[in-house]
């Protein structure tokens, strides 16, 4: 049966207003508006912003019915509430009622979820998640946050902040992420691999990929997964020890959680023959040996569009 979703996608560089439908086991992005979040004076503008555009897509496709609408937004957010509580990439968004707001505006159902959430959704609904009942989807780009399905529900906790393994302390020095030093997210993050490869050149200069000390803030998680594709050891070293990071803080969520598959984006879908045999040399070692073997790591099927595909899947939730 054809559904017609509305969705939005609130990030701190851009938002989209996604008009999409879903049909049994797929869905299709139909059409978007993109705009810039830093051109809205104040969040209600910002939201006044989003509720043109959909009303813009709904006047161009007049066949769309939509019955719901799905918001995906980086946290600290109460899902419950459909309050948006000052995430850092969005300065101004301070206990805004967005749900309540869109309600009003559109007469239909509004639902909220971070968006390592509505991520772990899209890629359990309509990714490489499929069929699984037990599953976590980590998002291993700028940041690591992560999105729980447990016994075929998605799991946000008491207060809507599961997930956030980047906080997890894996050594007690390393670089920082989640404000934590030695944490899940330094270690396994675009910043956190920068930085492990900055503090490397630092050390050892010249290097094929940052040949003097001027270059040492142009090195990016990017930059260093090329030369290392370009066969530089010490770049596929650094990479080696984000993998075996990912590895240790893996084995405790197969132990604790007993999941059937993990789904990982971003970084590991680009370089994930960089990352994967150190992953699993530490997997190995670490995770007991029953829970390892029914577990399946996999990267992430959704690529660019995930984020839209996000928001959507929250709609149909």
């Amino acid at each position: 049966m054809e559904e017609w979703k509305l969705g939005f996608d609130i990030g701190g560089t851009k938002c989209a207003a996604i008009l999409g439908k879903a049909d049994g086991g797929e869905i299709t992005v139909v059409a978007k508006k993109v705009y810039a979040t830093a051109e809205m004076p104040t969040p209600f503008a910002c939201i006044d912003r989003f509720c043109a555009e959909c009303e813009t897509l709904l006047k161009e496709f007049p066949e769309a019915s939509p019955t719901s609408i799905g918001i995906s937004c980086g946290g600290p957010l109460d899902s419950r509430k459909g309050i948006i509580m000052s995430p850092p990439n969005l300065p101004g968004w301070d206990d805004i009622p967005v749900c309540e707001i869109l309600e009003k505006r559109f007469k239909m159902p509004v639902r909220l979820c971070n968006d390592a959430d509505a991520c772990a959704v899209a890629e359990w609904k309509f990714g490489a998640g499929r069929g699984a009942e037990n599953m976590a989807f980590f998002t291993f780009g700028t940041g690591l946050g992560a999105g729980l399905i447990l016994d075929g529900k998605l799991y946000s906790g008491c207060c809507g902040m599961a997930g956030e393994c980047g906080h997890i302390r894996l050594a007690e020095d390393g670089p920082a992420g989640y404000g934590k030093n030695g944490s899940f997210e330094g270690f396994c993050s675009g910043g956190g691999i920068a930085r492990m490869g900055r503090a490397y050149a630092e050390k050892h200069l010249p290097l094929s990929w940052c040949p003097t000390a001027a270059d040492l803030d142009k090195i990016t998680a990017k930059s260093i997964a090329e030369a290392a594709f370009a066969g530089d050891e010490s770049a596929r070293a650094i990479y080696a020890e984000s993998g075996r990071r990912l590895g240790y803080g893996l084995s405790m969520l197969i132990d604790i959680l007993n999941l059937e598959r993990i789904v990982i984006g971003s970084i590991f879908q680009r370089s994930e023959s960089l990352l994967r045999p150190a992953m699993e040399e530490v997997l190995k070692r670490e995770t007991l040996p029953l829970s390892l073997a029914r577990c399946e790591i996999v990267p992430a099927s959704l690529g660019d569009s995930i984020g839209d595909i996000a928001a959507l899947s929250v709609a149909l939730l």
